[in-house]
């Protein structure tokens, strides 16, 4: 077993509340509403600034050139199809600027962010790569669920965001960043410790990231 799937089978309760979360449910079958879809990806693309950073600190501790050209594309992927999605959804939805930019943050927007920039300040590898590859393995996870594209929402705003995730290229790299987890897992038990509870830190917040996309507008 990978230090990955020891992690994961650790987490199983939080990740499979994630990976199976009713927000996932509707966004899988086309009935999220468009209310709790904007209010989910206003904050999501809050993650933006600091998810682009950890990419660029992976690139620069990567210990490989092939590993540095795989985070280089990946960011370079990450800046375009992803930004647009965000970008077209903001207009179709009727975003304000300032809630692209500047808007009021959860608690579970501002515990993830201050989450990844820890990671980032560590510039440690093994803890950047944790908080990587649970951001981008779960919803891959998550993602699989769709199935087949024909049985995909019919609207674009849904069906792109499942695309992003669910796609030869995505899942190349998830299993690629899950082999290079296991193959820099630390030696040092204090560590190791430290990415195994960055990795679960990362894990209950996409749960409970998920809780506050549909909390918002429960009466």
């Amino acid at each position: 077993m990978g230090f990955a799937i020891e992690l994961r089978d650790q987490n199983a309760e939080d990740w499979d509340a994630a990976v199976n979360h009713p927000f996932v449910d509707q966004l899988l079958d086309g009935s999220l509403s468009d209310e709790d879809l904007r209010d989910y990806l206003v904050q999501d693309y809050q993650f933006c600034d600091a998810f682009t950073a950890l990419l660029g600190q992976a690139v620069a501790s990567a210990p490989s050139l092939p590993s540095r050209l795989v985070f280089a594309r990946v960011l370079g992927a990450f800046a375009s199809d992803e930004n647009t999605y965000f970008q077209d959804c903001f207009n179709e939805l009727d975003v304000q600027e300032i809630d692209r930019t500047a808007p009021v943050l959860g608690s579970a927007t501002r515990d993830f962010d201050n989450l990844m920039r820890s990671a980032l300040a560590t510039r440690s590898y093994p803890e950047v790569l944790a908080v990587l590859l649970v951001a981008e393995w779960l919803y891959g996870d998550w993602a699989a669920r769709a199935g087949d594209p024909t049985e995909w929402p019919v609207h674009a705003k849904h069906a792109e965001w499942i695309r992003l995730h669910n796609n030869p290229e995505y899942n190349a790299w998830v299993t690629w960043l899950r082999d290079e987890f296991d193959a820099v897992e630390p030696a040092d038990a204090a560590a190791r410790e430290r990415v195994a509870a960055t990795f679960a830190e990362a894990v209950r917040l996409e749960r409970t990231f998920f809780d506050a996309a549909l909390a918002v507008h429960v009466s």
